[in-house]
C-alpha cells in the first residue's frame, strides 16, 4: 500500500532537524537561571521552578543531541547543506552555547564540581572554535562561502552570545582568566555585527518575514554582557547601561511582533526565548542588588515564562500535526521550479 503524504513527510522528518532547534535548550536554561535569580524574592517556589526547567533543558539537549547524531548518520548531505547555508550555519553555535548554559545552570543550582567544569570547558572551547569557523568563512577564497548581504541576519549574533556567556560559570569554576578573554572576544564582535545588521537594513531592507522572530536575538548580547560584567567584578553602572541597551532592543524588536505572528509557527520563533530570559535574569539581578525596580523585573520574568511556555505548547502541537521538521518554503519553491524546468 502506498504511504500517505503525511507519513512520507514524517519518514524523513529527521532530515530537517536543523541546529536551530537547540535554541529551545538555550531558552529553557536561560529561564532556569532567571527563576534562580528570583529566589530571594519568591522563595523555594522559584528554586523548584529553576531546577525543573534546568532538568527539562538537560533532557531536551540529550534528545536533540541523539537525534542530531542520527541525522548526521542518515542524512549527511542535509548536515553538509546546513554547514554551507548562509543563515543556518550560524546556528551550529547554539550547540556549544547550550553546553555552556547547561554547565552554568549546574554550577548555579548545584555548585561547582569536576564534571561541570569539564562540561563548561567543552562548551567554552567548542564555542570559541565555532566562532572562529563562522568568521573564517568571511576570509574564504570561495566566494560562495563568503557572506553577502542576505546572510547578514541576527542569527550571526548567536556565535557572539556564547562567548560573552563564559564568565557566568567560568569565574566560579576558577577559570576567570580564560572566561574574561572569551568575554572580550564577544564584546569586540557584538558592535561589529550590530553595525553590519544596521547597514543591511539601510541598504537591503529587513531580513525575510519567516526570520522576523530572530530580531529578538539583538536583546541577548547586552543582557548577557551586563550579567557577565557583574560576574567579573564590573561596576553596577556598566550593568545598568547594558540593561538600558537591552530594553531598547526589546522594544525595538516588538515593532515586528504583529508581522511575526502573521507567519506560520516555526522553530525560528524560539529565537525569542533566550533573549527574553536573559533580559529577565539581568533585570532581577540588578533589582535585587539595588533594592529598586523589582516590579519591572518580575514583569520581565513573567513575560519570558509565558512566551517560553507558549513556544513549548506550539512546538508540541506542531510536531504532532506534522507542520514542523519540513523543508523551508524557499527550498520547496526551488524544487518546484526545478521540476518545471
Amino acid at each position: 500500500m502506498a504511504s500517505s503524504p503525511l507519513m512520507a513527510r514524517r519518514s524523513d522528518a529527521l532530515k530537517y532537524l536543523a541546529p536551530n532547534w537547540f535554541a529551545a535548550v538555550m531558552s529553557l536554561c536561560g529561564l532556569a537561571l532567571a527563576w534562580n535569580r528570583a529566589a530571594p524574592a519568591l522563595g523555594d517556589m522559584a528554586d523548584a521552578c529553576a531546577l525543573a526547567l534546568a532538568g527539562a533543558a538537560a533532557l531536551a539537549f540529550i534528545i536533540l543531541a541523539l537525534l542530531s547524531l542520527a541525522r548526521w548518520q542518515r542524512f549527511a548531505d542535509a548536515v553538509a547543506a546546513d554547514l554551507k547555508h548562509p543563515v543556518r550555519h550560524a546556528f551550529f553555535a547554539a550547540i556549544p552555547v547550550s553546553v555552556i548554559l547547561l554547565a552554568t545552570c549546574g554550577v548555579t543550582l548545584l555548585g561547582a564540581n569536576g564534571w561541570l567544569a569539564a562540561l563548561w570547558w567543552a562548551g567554552s572551547l567548542g564555542q570559541f572554535g565555532v566562532t572562529l569557523w563562522v568568521l573564517a568563512r568571511w576570509l574564504s577564497s570561495d566566494k560562495a562561502r563568503q557572506p553577502g548581504w542576505n546572510a547578514l541576519t541576527p542569527a550571526l549574533i548567536v556565535p557572539v552570545v556564547g562567548n560573552v556567556l563564559a564568565p557566568l560559570a567560568g569565574v566560579t569554576l576558577g577559570a576567570s582568566g580564560w572566561a574574561a578573554a572569551q568575554f572580550g572576544l564577544g564584546v569586540l564582535l557584538w558592535p561589529v555585527l550590530l553595525a553590519l545588521l544596521i547597514a543591511r537594513i539601510a541598504t537591503h531592507g529587513l531580513w525575510p518575514e519567516r526570520l522576523l522572530a530572530t530580531t529578538f536575538i539583538t536583546v541577548a548580547p547586552p543582557a548577557v554582557i551586563g550579567a557577565s560584567a557583574l560576574q567579573l567584578g564590573g561596576p553596577a553602572a556598566l550593568a545598568w547601561m547594558c540593561w538600558g541597551i537591552a530594553l531598547f532592543f526589546l522594544l525595538w524588536s516588538l515593532h515586528v511582533g504583529r508581522r511575526m505572528l502573521a507567519q506560520p509557527f516555526s522553530v525560528a520563533f524560539w529565537s525569542m526565548g533566550f533573549p527574553l530570559a536573559a533580559f529577565a535574569s539581568l533585570s532581577l539581578r540588578l533589582a535585587l542588588q539595588t533594592g529598586s525596580a523589582q516590579a519591572p523585573a518580575m514583569i520581565a520574568l513573567a513575560l519570558a515564562s509565558v512566551v517560553i511556555a507558549l513556544l513549548t505548547v506550539a512546538t508540541w502541537k506542531g510536531l504532532r500535526a506534522g507542520s514542523l521538521l519540513q523543508p523551508e518554503p524557499v527550498a520547496v519553491a526551488v524544487a518546484v521550479e526545478a521540476a518545471r524546468a
